[in-house]
């Protein structure tokens, strides 16, 4: 019995996955370290954080004055918003590894997969822009 071999398709993805999440993994660790070294200020002080720890999510944005969705781009010069920007990096390496192996589908005339890696990203895309909404 021969092992099975991975596609190239499959060797692009996983390779581009690793590369990336091991970015944004390591711009988390900086970002981590900016807000806690207090390089940058908090916008919530630290003293003030575990009394939010046991509300909900929407108790905390209403009291700490917080836009749910995309929000927090108006206040990424603070320490503790900062480390937002890799979190939304590691979301979005899905659709960055899709977008590559969309050409290799292209190239290799799968068009079904083609069809379905387009799918794949439009709703992610829809997803992470807030368009599709659910609770309240």
């Amino acid at each position: 019995m021969s092992p099975l071999k991975a596609s190239e398709a499959q060797r692009f993805y996983a390779t581009w996955l690793n590369r990336l999440t091991l970015c944004g993994f390591a711009l988390l660790v900086v970002a981590f370290f900016i807000y806690i070294l207090g390089i940058l200020p908090a916008y919530v002080p630290m003293k003030q954080v575990p009394q939010y720890w046991l509300q909900a999510s929407h108790h905390y944005l209403a009291t700490a004055n917080v836009q749910p969705g995309w929000g927090w781009l108006s206040k990424i010069g603070y320490g503790d918003f900062l480390v937002y920007i890799p979190i939304a990096i590691l979301a979005g390496i899905t659709v960055v590894c899709y977008i590559g192996v969309l050409f290799k589908f292209v190239k290799s005339k799968e068009n079904v997969l083609v069809v379905i890696d387009l799918l794949e990203i439009v709703v992610l895309l829809a997803a992470a822009s807030g368009f599709l909404k659910a609770g309240h």
